[in-house]
């Protein structure tokens, strides 16, 4: 195993999240919100965003002097690290569920705060992919926003598959007018969290019945649905891997991808 220090970063929409590897092992993760993080520790310098990873307190000058700086996420093509390199989110993330599950032969379903992406990894090597980035109706935001309707945290919100009451709106907005209107027909509260559930591992399946396979691992905030992934694994029929640290997975692709 080498001993080189590693960083990874991924500046995701809502998170940005941080993984330092020595080598083969996860040595610190961290994550911030994404506003607050730029807002304190990024200024513009010649029409490019820098950021003061020392003053985050995140790694330390020595961390930073000796490591390999890899840069993913919503912010990447505007980011100027010194000496970083760059690299596309789905690259991060086959990289991180290879890294995480030791899987060469899988499917990943990456869902983040805005946008959801499937892709199909064969023999260790990414071979095809497919990403829902024009809507964010499958993806962590819209179950955000469904639990405020609802007035439920997200972990309540995620604790309920059962008995799920039919919601069809294929966009997020009007599927808020179509939850409100459930409500007003008197549904309890646990039916109505399953049903926003089972409205996303129905915008999903789509998108993973073009690249079947015998395992799926699922990446991202919304892989720690527990409700979400049962509803998923009586619809997919594929075994479902959720890798130890799904939020951090693009950071530890960055850091772990050679």
């Amino acid at each position: 195993m080498s001993d080189t220090l590693k960083i990874g970063i991924d500046l995701g929409s809502r998170k940005a999240k941080f993984a330092l590897m020595r080598g083969d092992e996860i040595v610190r993760l961290a994550d911030l919100d994404t506003i607050a993080f730029y807002k304190k520790y990024g200024s513009i310098v010649n029409d490019e965003l820098s950021l003061d990873l020392l003053g985050s307190g995140i790694f330390s000058a020595e961390e930073l002097a000796q490591a390999q700086i890899t840069v993913t996420g919503y912010g990447r093509n505007s980011i100027n690290l010194h000496g970083a390199r760059v690299i596309s989110e789905i690259k991060a993330h086959v990289a991180g569920a290879r890294t995480q599950t030791g899987l060469a032969n899988f499917t990943l379903l990456d869902m983040g705060g805005q946008d959801t992406k499937v892709a199909q990894v064969v023999a260790g090597r990414l071979t095809d992919f497919v990403m829902n980035d024009k809507c964010a109706a499958s993806s962590g935001r819209y179950l955000e926003n469904m639990a405020a309707v609802l007035e439920v945290s997200l972990d309540e919100l995620s604790s309920h598959s059962e008995e799920p009451v039919a919601l069809d709106a294929t966009c997020g907005i009007f599927g808020e007018s179509e939850l409100i209107g459930q409500i007003l027909r008197g549904y309890p509260v646990a039916r109505l969290c399953a049903g926003v559930n089972l409205t996303l591992v129905k915008r999903v399946m789509p998108m993973l019945k073009r690249f079947p396979s015998d395992t799926l691992v699922i990446t991202g905030g919304v892989a720690l649905n527990g409700a979400m992934v049962d509803l998923l694994k009586g619809q997919c029929g594929m075994e479902i891997v959720i890798p130890k640290h799904p939020q951090h997975n693009g950071a530890i692709g960055c850091a772990a991808n050679p």
